[in-house]
């Protein structure tokens, strides 16, 4: 670890100039901006629980929206992210919130910030939900790069993932993707998408997911022509057929 990282103790890294605080600053996911589906989310307790997570500048009802176009018979859970948006001046962005320090992180940086956001949410799980009950996360850029690290965190827990347009973390600091080796052996299903328009992630960084998950994981993946950083129906129903395939989502009620 840097010298700064044991300055400061635990898995926290630099000072951000985009969002303030530190890189890898611990946080807990607040109840109270938490969207669940009918019934606490346990209308469908024979069903995996879906968790949907958002991305940069979104917030838990766009990854509600999300879980409601792939898995619309499924229990779901939507958290948001901890850290609200500001424009240059300082004026908090309503509805706008992140995962992590800055939109695209990279490097240590990234290390940081997405092991806290996946310690976070998976702390949240194991409070929440019940051990018994499969749980699938699935999100959209930092929330897809959060459903993936998931597994790579603690991939008992989790069923299998979906990211779409995510990225992934280079596991370079000790300790922020402790399960990979385990994860190889479980062999999870994962459906990872993204447009072959992407603007905002790197296109080598998409490629470099795809081949890490193509050794760790049971992968399913697909690029889309003409899409950019976004979704789009023809995903939607490319995934909403996966999950249905692998036994996760159900086509009727």
């Amino acid at each position: 670890m840097s010298e700064e990282n044991n300055e400061v103790g635990g898995l926290i890294g630099r000072e951000s100039t985009v969002v303030p605080g530190r890189f890898g600053d611990p946080f807990a996911i607040d109840d109270e901006h938490v969207l669940m589906s009918r019934g606490d989310a346990s209308a469908a307790p024979n069903r995996p629980l879906i968790l949907s997570l958002h991305g940069w500048g979104a917030n838990e009802e766009d990854a509600e929206d999300l879980v409601q176009m792939i898995a619309p018979f499924n229990d779901y859970v939507a958290p948001r992210g901890p850290y609200t948006l500001q424009k240059p001046r300082g004026t908090y962005i309503p509805g706008a919130y992140s995962w992590f320090h800055d939109n695209i992180v990279s490097g240590d940086d990234m290390d940081y910030d997405v092991y806290a956001a996946a310690k976070a949410v998976d702390d949240w799980v194991a409070s929440h939900v019940p051990a018994e009950r499969d749980v699938v996360p699935i999100g959209f850029s930092q929330g897809g790069t959060i459903a993936v690290h998931l597994l790579r965190l603690n991939p008992e827990r989790y069923r299998a993932a979906v990211s779409f347009s995510g990225y992934l973390a280079p596991g370079r600091v000790p300790g922020t993707a402790p399960a990979d080796d385990r994860l190889t052996e479980l062999d999870r299903p994962v459906y990872y998408c993204y447009g072959k328009n992407e603007s905002v992630v790197p296109k080598y960084e998409l490629y470099a997911c795809a081949a890490w998950l193509e050794e760790h994981t049971w992968l399913n993946t697909k690029s889309y022509r003409g899409l950019d950083h976004a979704v789009s129906l023809d995903e939607f129903n490319d995934v909403r057929d996966w999950l249905i395939t692998n036994a996760i989502a159900s086509g009727v009620m």
